[in-house]
């Protein structure tokens, strides 16, 4: 089962997708991560990756699907993966389509997770009142402005993201502003209909 998991800064995203990954059996592949571990990893990929990266440039398309390929060719993903952070672009989206359809797999499902922005907004100020009460460092980038920076490119990047898989009847939503268990139980009730057809 291979999906995606789409949703703004703060949505669950990366909550939801660990608890698929125990549901399910299937591996999480962020982007980010999975950049930075073959940069430590010394590969050819990895090199060339960290050169691009260095010199402050984007990795293309083709680098990031070749990545992913890399690593769905892993014992791990063996039964599916879930895409975080990925695809990002239309032209991404399209290589994804291309080359699960090369390696015979399919795209399961694609759900994005709705919330309402400005809870957001009042759930990180809660958290950093609360990691300072605590005692604790808030992170430079945990703030209100670079949320809602974040949020408008979630926006710029993901409405064309949104429209390619509405366009073919595979974006599903789920309120992501309920309680954790009734976003997983939602999402749950998306993939086992979609492992049944």
């Amino acid at each position: 089962m291979n999906v995606i998991i789409m949703g703004p800064p703060g949505a669950g995203k990366g909550t939801q997708s660990k608890r698929l990954e125990e549901k399910y059996d299937i591996k999480q592949l962020s982007t980010g991560e999975m950049l930075r571990a073959e940069i430590e990893s010394k590969s050819a990929l990895g090199r060339e990756v960290e050169s691009i990266m260095d010199r402050g440039e984007l990795v293309p398309d083709e680098l990031i699907i070749a990545l992913i390929e890399s690593r769905m060719s892993h014992s791990d993903c063996k039964n599916g993966v879930i895409f975080d952070g990925f695809p990002r672009t239309v032209a991404q989206a399209e290589a994804l389509d291309e080359m699960l359809e090369s390696h015979g797999r399919t795209l399961d499902a694609v759900i994005a997770l709705s919330v309402d922005e400005a809870k957001l907004v009042d759930r990180l100020h809660t958290r950093i009142a609360e990691t300072q009460a605590a005692g604790g460092a808030v992170r430079s980038d945990d703030n209100e402005d670079t949320l809602r920076r974040r949020l408008e490119e979630y926006h710029d990047k993901t409405a064309p993201i949104s429209r390619y898989y509405a366009d073919r009847n595979m974006l599903q939503t789920v309120d992501g502003m309920q309680p954790i268990a009734a976003v997983e139980s939602a999402i749950a009730a998306i993939l086992d209909r979609a492992r049944a057809a």
